[in-house]
């Protein structure tokens, strides 16, 4: 009995061991499976998130400059839809951008740009929905975009003593103005020579305000400020308690450009560069008194010759953005080379200016001195860039080196801390976010333009798309929760809420005889609404079309010419229906162009070739859109 009770027992303690083995792993595998039962069930979450379904519309529109295009691209957020391309500074066939004589006036010549910092409209510090701006590096211009029409109404520039426009638009909060400032210190006037060995005496930094016309949309070179020379890298308006301020970036704060030795070595020697805070009401009231000189046909305010107006904090180190909270108060500097932010602020910087205390002066502007007028250093990472903002008191600050955003409080308490942060695919840029950069901001989503994107796509060979990733800041952990691939570069973004953009929209050109207020009008005095009126003329050695387009006729739909007649053509879709588009194009003649509903375009060139050359609609209009077609006839 003893033995077999053994064995009983020794059994029992068996089967208790394989049943609770048993019993071990069934729990790990229904933890396993849990786990990956959330896991897919947040994706779902996520995947809800952004989706748009068919016929509905995106919370927001992403405004994101298109680079060494020079255009900006239109997406919708959270869907990241691709949804229009502006074209501005550079060619753009499908729509005939820089083929048809109104662009071409516009472009002056110049066939492409590299826009970089797009800035919307702005009132009481808000955006409002009424203009687009942007900058072009290249050739010192910017741009004004209509809202109404998503269309350039005007493009000033190149602007005089101005080379590598960069630290630009950035509206004043009643957008009274926008900003363009030195990249490329040069000497001044345009067309002076003076070697890189004088280049701290001969050598001029220049700032310049834009003043904005939105009744006329026109914009108008209001005055510069002649700085030393220094790179202006970017900047920021000042709100509220800081209006009438605007703040620039700076770095190479050496003044120095050694031939043959590299910038980023002679440029970063310096422990400190400069945030350079510019009192505008003050000097507008200077120019206004006549305080200023004649350069290339500019007003130039001289501050170091009219001290009180310009100065200089002192900032860790080679910081490129500069960001303003959204109640005035605060002046973040990132500074590429430090892993920190610097929070400066702007009560202190009053005060230290009133009492006129100062740390010295550097090429004659007044340096306020960094312990007086820096709020906190809020350590966030390698590598900051571009600060944005909540709707709860935390900003968000893009970190390049680390490849990562930031999440730290600049309201919420306790202040000045790092709070969280999420790694991207890779290498980020600029930052944006809903209202990010105004007096209200909206919350909810963050985007990171990313400038690398390996690993991330389908392999397209050695040119890589940049990557723009969408972070939801909702929760109390950011998660990056979806990704598009934008056309190149996407250097920065605006992103605003559709209902302050929707409402000042049109869809169509309006006859001036059936406009009502805030209609899009074609005033175009070559407009011409009935095909029975088309026609063409010859005068000399010129001839003029006057043309139509409708459902599914081009008129007149023969145009005889001699070689060496100028033809020109002002072609008017006559279409009343939102998105009935005509294209037209003649071939072998680059002549394109896509004029909306109501819109009149004018083409001009040279028929010198012999011969006989259809024209047609070039986008899908109808039914019988193959049959919209005419003929070009070039007789000897």
């Amino acid at each position: 009995m003893r033995r077999k009770s053994l064995w009983y027992v020794l059994g029992v303690l068996i089967l208790s061991f394989i049943l609770v083995a048993q019993l071990g792993y069934a729990r790990r595998r229904f933890r396993k499976r849990r786990a990956g039962g959330v896991a897919k069930s947040q994706m779902v979450q996520d995947a809800l998130k952004v989706y748009v379904p068919p016929g509905d519309h995106d919370q927001y529109y992403a405004f994101l400059s298109g680079g060494h295009s020079g255009h900006i691209y239109v997406y919708g957020v959270p869907s990241l839809r691709h949804i229009r391309t502006i074209p501005v500074f550079g060619y753009y066939p499908p729509v005939g951008w820089g083929i048809d004589e109104h662009s071409k006036k516009m472009l002056k010549g110049l066939i492409f740009g590299d826009t970089h910092h797009p800035g919307l409209s702005e009132t009481n510090g808000d955006y409002d929905g009424q203009f687009l701006f942007i900058n072009d590096n290249m050739n010192a211009r910017v741009a004004m975009i209509d809202l109404k029409s998503f269309r350039p109404v005007d493009i000033l520039g190149p602007v005089p003593n101005l080379e590598g426009n960069h630290a630009s638009v950035y509206p004043t909060p009643n957008t009274e103005y926008i900003w363009m400032a030195t990249r490329f210190s040069v000497p001044i006037p345009r067309g002076t020579v003076a070697d890189v060995t004088e280049y701290k005496t001969k050598y001029k930094g220049v700032i310049t305000a834009v003043k904005v016309d939105r009744k006329n949309k026109k914009l108008k070179i209001a005055w510069q400020i002649l700085m030393p020379p220094w790179n202006y890298d970017l900047a920021d308006s000042g709100k509220k308690v800081s209006y009438g301020w605007v703040f620039f970036t700076t770095y190479n704060t050496e003044a120095e450009f050694i031939e043959g030795k590299p910038l980023e070595v002679t440029a970063s020697q310096r422990d400190m560069d400069y945030i350079i805070a510019v009192n505008w009401k003050g000097i507008e009231k200077e120019i206004a008194k006549g305080n200023y000189k004649i350069i290339d046909g500019v007003k130039v305010f001289d501050p170091v010759k009219t001290p009180g107006y310009v100065f200089a904090l002192p900032c860790k180190k080679s910081p490129h953005g500069v960001d303003v909270t959204p109640d005035g108060e605060y002046i973040i500097g990132n500074g590429k080379l430090a892993p920190v932010v610097n929070v400066f602020s702007f009560r202190k910087m009053i005060q230290c200016i009133k009492n006129k205390d100062f740390a010295g002066k550097d090429m004659g502007i007044p340096v306020l001195p960094r312990e007086k007028v820096l709020e906190a250093e809020v350590p966030v990472g390698l590598g900051p860039l571009h600060t944005v903002f909540d709707d709860k008191g935390y900003a968000y600050t893009s970190l390049f080196v680390e490849s990562a955003v930031a999440k730290w409080s600049w309201k919420a308490e306790p202040r000045w801390k790092l709070v969280d942060k999420v790694p991207i695919q890779y290498n980020i840029g600029h930052i944006a976010a809903p209202h990010g950069d105004t007096v209200n901001p909206r919350g909810k989503w963050v985007l990171a333009l990313n400038k690398l994107s390996k690993g991330q796509h389908l392999k397209v060979g050695p040119d890589l798309p940049e990557c723009l990733q969408l972070i939801d800041i909702t929760g109390p952990k950011m998660r990056v929760i979806y990704e598009a691939y934008p056309e190149p570069e996407p250097h920065y973004a605006m992103v605003a809420e559709a209902k302050v953009i929707e409402p000042n929209v049109r869809e169509v050109y309006v006859r001036p005889d059936r406009a009502r207020p805030g209609d899009l009008v074609n005033n175009d005095p070559n407009a011409i609404w009935d095909p029975r009126k088309a026609r063409c003329e010859r005068r000399g050695n010129t001839v003029e079309c006057w043309m139509t387009e409708i459902r599914s006729t081009i008129m007149p739909n023969v145009i005889r010419a001699k070689k060496g007649d100028t033809v020109i053509l002002h072609l008017t879709n006559i279409e009343e229906m939102r998105d009935e588009l005509h294209g037209f194009a003649i071939c072998e003649h680059n002549v394109s162009g896509v004029p909306a509903p109501g819109e009149t375009m004018t083409f001009k060139f040279k028929a010198d070739k012999v011969g006989v050359y259809p024209f047609y609609c070039t986008n899908f209009c109808s039914a019988l859109h193959q049959e919209m077609q005419g003929y070009l006839i070039v007789s000897p």
